[in-house]
């Protein structure tokens, strides 16, 4: 089975710090992530100055400030962008970022990005969409908030903008932190991969791994989790987030889960082989048996081990005759 691509969402939670987020990227390289993902956006492109925070980054960083102050702290520079990358390579880490806006998209491209994740809050943009689809370019496309015909739209916006179907993956998502587990939903991951024949993922935002790792044995092929270096630092996303240890045992416990999935052939795996033996059971003699006696219910019956006649062989059995004395608790044996 192919290794699920496991993005570790750094996200926001370097604060604006160009030494947490080097922190960021050491952790999840040393957690198993295939990639660590930052954020790219320029906070007066993306939101107006008015625009409030969302409930859940009230409950976070408090009151007193437009989702845009709150933005601007966590906006990350050309510079921080290039050495960040730089650091990934060192890491041996791959280095993504989800830009917000044309001006950061325009950046990335100018980093050399050729892997373009789409946010659920783009979904509806078709100018943004368009600009990914043009890339052609392996596109992660996340739906969280969509209805299955917004979730057509984008796809459309993009493979008209230009990107082959081949090369999208839809990521299910519930954009909440932390989202309800009675709202995640993982089924429509499924229906979305069915009704539109494309490679499915899950972007995660619920407490603890286990949705995650359910999500793979549903069949996503992409993970994606916030993580921190520290849920109680101050910011919008660090409590809804994994600390390392915890993105550890998620990425430990998907690879697990990938080797227990298998190729689908139902047989006798190699340890099992071992213990089919000791494991089944043979005809064998319930009581003394005479040369030339009959086997019956009286003098027959199946035990361990499993290296003589099989207890299928029951019916072919009875009735005949011993070809031989047998002791009890001996083994069947006919010529």
């Amino acid at each position: 089975m192919p290794s699920t691509y496991v993005i570790a969402e750094a996200g926001v939670n370097h604060n604006g710090s160009l030494e947490l987020a080097k922190r960021l990227v050491e952790a999840a390289r040393a957690a198993g992530a295939d990639c660590v993902k930052f954020q790219s956006f320029k906070a007066s492109n993306l939101a107006t100055a008015g625009t409030p925070k969302a409930d859940y980054q009230t409950r976070a960083t408090g009151e007193g400030e437009t989702q845009r102050e709150m933005l601007e702290r966590l906006e990350l520079s050309w510079d921080m962008h290039q050495e960040l990358q730089r650091h990934c390579r060192a890491q041996g880490i791959t280095f993504l970022s989800t830009a917000f806006d044309a001006e950061s998209i325009a950046m990335l491209c100018a980093l050399g990005t050729r892997l373009w994740k789409v946010p659920s809050g783009e979904i509806t943009n078709l100018p943004y969409l368009r600009a990914i689809g043009a890339f052609n370019q392996e596109t992660f496309l996340s739906t969280g908030m969509a209805t299955l015909g917004e979730v057509e739209a984008a796809i459309a916006a993009l493979t008209r903008a230009g990107c082959e179907r081949s090369k999208l993956r839809l990521l299910h998502c519930t954009t909440e932190y932390p989202a309800p587990f009675a709202e995640v939903n993982l089924r429509a991951m499924v229906a979305m991969g069915q009704a539109f024949h494309l490679p499915v993922g899950y972007s995660d935002h619920t407490p603890g791994i286990e949705i995650p790792v359910a999500a793979v044995a549903l069949g996503a092929t992409v993970i994606e989790k916030h993580f921190t270096l520290d849920r109680s630092l101050p910011g919008p996303d660090h409590r809804s987030s994994l600390e390392p240890g915890e993105l550890a045992a998620m990425v430990q416990a998907i690879r697990n889960l990938e080797r227990a999935l298998g190729d689908g052939v139902k047989g006798p795996t190699p340890s099992e082989a071992r213990n089919r033996v000791l494991a089944r059971r043979s005809l064998v003699a319930a009581k003394a048996i005479q040369a030339g006696e009959r086997f019956t219910l009286e003098n027959l019956t199946a035990k361990r081990p499993g290296h003589g006649i099989s207890p299928m062989e029951w019916d072919r059995v009875m009735g005949r005759c011993a070809p031989r004395a047998f002791e009890p608790d001996e083994l069947i044996e006919l010529p």
